[in-house]
């Protein structure tokens, strides 16, 4: 379950589900160790997706939501700026929000504070857009349509918009026709300088709502079941300020492997990464166990680096050739000190939670979990609840 660290000056909120499986929202004043929490009246069941996500706006108010799989919208809103006891729940529009899942707080270009969440099922939704105003506390649509739309045949999963050095906000997807992840397929991309206008990577305007047929947006026409996982894309950039879509796929001998796309010349070019001798061979519903991790290309000590995790070839670093994007070396990732890796609890099966803060930097989160069971009850006995952690750490 995806929990939530965001930090902002002086003040630190921090939002995850406590031993009864409420939403609970937490802040403190930097540097006193001494938390205030909030439990709010929402409860999380066995459904993964069900993260937990907040934002403040330019007036201060606190704003969260979560606990979402194809349900009602769930959202509160602070009354007194930075307060997480005055949070209540409300309503944003009013309008298609009766089957809500992954929501996404995000910053438009004058700090104004933009919601995006799916409206609909997995094969059949359609992505939204809100924008809100602080001095009359209200929501409106961003765009008078969908930002996308499956045609109730299929839908968009969005990765970003991700802020570029080249000054775009950039935003890659995979469509999906049923609920069975095998279907995922057509890694898309688009861009956009305001979040109001949005363009394909030569540059021509793009009509909302996107639709699979959207001319211009296709980056790779990869068929269904044809190894693409929604949520396992990355968005990076190269020395060039050049967008790097990262995904994977089969390989022409069935294999997984890893691949980066960039626009060069005025066309898309796709470019293997990996030559790993393991398929991946996912399908079905609910929230699929990761056998393969992948990370963006970024840029590291003058290089391109790209991290990845894999079930049998372990962890490691790419290091790529800027020109073709081939791998040139490898090195080993930074390893968190063993008094943070290491499981504390006995429990059989325990795992190790890190997630990185949002915000200011120099901030994790650590607890620790039982892997997930595709969204199914796990039978007792269960572990006791263990530690939400807060880590401070020297940044390099």
């Amino acid at each position: 379950m995806g929990f939530d660290l965001l930090t902002m000056g002086e003040m630190q909120y921090v939002a995850f589900y406590d031993s009864e499986r409420r939403m609970t929202i937490g802040s403190r004043k930097l540097p006193a160790a001494e938390w205030t929490f909030q439990q709010l009246p929402t409860q999380v069941v066995w459904d993964s997706h069900n993260y937990v996500t907040m934002a403040i706006d330019r007036a201060g108010m606190l704003h969260v939501s979560g606990n979402m799989h194809g349900v009602p919208l769930i959202y509160f809103r602070s009354t007194r700026p930075g307060d997480v006891t005055s949070l209540e729940r409300v309503a944003m529009t009013g309008k298609n929000e009766d089957k809500c899942t992954y929501p996404e707080f995000f910053s438009g270009v004058q700090g104004e504070l933009i919601f995006a969440y799916r409206d609909g099922g997995s094969g059949s939704g359609n992505q939204i857009y809100n924008i809100y105003d602080e001095a009359s506390r209200t929501w409106k649509r961003l765009f008078d349509v969908p930002f996308s739309d499956g045609a109730g045949l299929m839908n968009a999963y969005f990765l970003g918009p991700v802020k570029g050095p080249d000054g775009f906000h950039h935003l890659t997807w995979i469509w999906r026709d049923t609920p069975d992840c095998s279907t995922n397929h057509d890694l898309c991309y688009a861009r956009s300088r305001d979040f109001v206008h949005w363009e394909t990577a030569t540059g021509d305007p793009i009509q909302l709502p996107i639709r699979h047929d959207t001319p211009g947006v296709i980056v790779d026409p990869v068929p269904v079941k044809g190894g693409m996982l929604n949520g396992n894309g990355k968005i990076g950039f190269d020395s060039k300020n050049r967008v790097v879509l990262a995904f994977h796929k089969f390989d022409s001998n069935g294999h997984t492997q890893l691949y980066n796309a960039r626009f060069e010349n005025g066309a898309w070019r796709i470019h293997q990464a990996t030559q790993w001798d393991y398929r991946w061979d996912f399908g079905g519903g609910g929230t699929i166990i990761g056998e393969i991790r992948i990370n963006e290309v970024k840029l590291s000590n003058g290089r391109l680096e790209q991290q990845y995790s894999h079930k049998t070839a372990g962890s490691g670093i790419l290091i790529l050739d800027e020109e073709t994007l081939k791998p040139i070396d490898t090195a080993v990732p930074t390893r968190w000190p063993a008094e943070v890796s290491k499981i504390r609890s006995v429990f059989p099966e325990m795992r190790l939670n890190l997630r990185e803060g949002r915000g200011d930097p120099g901030y994790t989160m650590r607890w620790e979990t039982l892997p997930q069971l595709r969204d199914q009850p796990r039978p007792e006995p269960w572990p006791e609840p263990s530690l939400l952690e807060v880590l401070k750490y020297n940044q390099p």
